[in-house]
């Protein structure tokens, strides 16, 4: 699966907390694995909130559009209210789970928490996206320092063998839609990748770095990945709003999937 990941673009949906109904989660699902479904080259992944897991496995077939979810807990089972397990989550049919994202950082979550959180989903076997990125971009550079602080906390006590099964997200916080003060370029993307795998390939060898796919995770439309595909070096992309509006996400994969095969 990790070199199949490797050769194909991944477009990840977080659909956060929403749609507002399971119908509504059912819809829009089947909507994008109408897409997906013809997408040779992407693998798409849907992580809707996890009431909805269950409900939406029943609709899964094939591989090229897989569920995945928005977060999980570091214990296999005991008395932690609330929480999901990563078991829990692989019994339903969860492939891979994000963890670290800027709005679970904005509540509390520390590179401790989410190292454990990490440490947990690779044992249990799933593809664990990791989110990384600052909120404000410095001229002097200091966002490259808090990138690589947020990569080694997060992965410093995890088996080299574990690393097959990491994914990187870059999130620039201020480049997200819902309180963006601006836009990532192509240019200024290429250049994160590139220390991305740096970083990655200091702690697990190059060759397993050039491997693990980097996605973007800033603010996308179905005209703006193109360019990020062939000019920025990125795997792929975690996609938040645009992945609620079913004309533009399949759009989106759609585009992705024609870029990836001009490469």
């Amino acid at each position: 699966m990790p070199s199949e990941r490797k050769q194909k673009k991944l477009v990840v949906a977080n659909w956060k907390m929403n749609p507002p109904a399971l119908v509504d989660a059912v819809r829009l699902f089947s909507e994008a694995k109408k897409t997906a479904g013809r997408a040779a080259l992407v693998q798409t992944v849907i992580c809707p909130p996890a009431l909805y897991l269950s409900g939406l496995a029943e609709l899964v077939s094939g591989h090229r559009l897989v569920l995945g979810a928005q977060d999980c807990f570091w214990e296999r089972l005991g008395a932690f209210t609330g929480e999901i397990s990563p078991a829990q989550l692989s019994s339903l049919g969860v492939r891979y789970v994000i963890l670290g994202h800027s709005e679970r950082r904005a509540l509390g979550e520390t590179d401790e928490i989410i190292a454990k959180k990490v440490a947990a989903a690779l044992k249990e076997g799933l593809v664990t996206i990791i989110c990384v990125g600052e909120e404000y971009r410095d001229e002097s550079g200091t966002y490259f320092n808090i990138v690589q602080s947020q990569i080694e906390a997060t992965l410093a006590k995890i088996p080299r063998r574990y690393f097959l099964n990491v994914v990187v997200a870059y999130e620039p916080v201020w480049a997200i839609s819902s309180h963006a003060t601006g836009v990532e370029s192509v240019a200024d993307m290429l250049q994160m990748s590139i220390f991305i795998r740096k970083v990655l390939a200091g702690m697990c060898g190059k060759d397993l770095a050039a491997k693990l796919p980097v996605l973007y995770g800033g603010s996308v439309d179905e005209r703006s990945v193109v360019g990020f595909v062939k000019e920025a070096g990125v795997d792929g992309f975690l996609v938040g709003k645009a992945s609620l509006l079913p004309e533009s996400f399949s759009a989106i994969i759609k585009n992705v999937n024609e870029a990836a095969g001009s490469l």
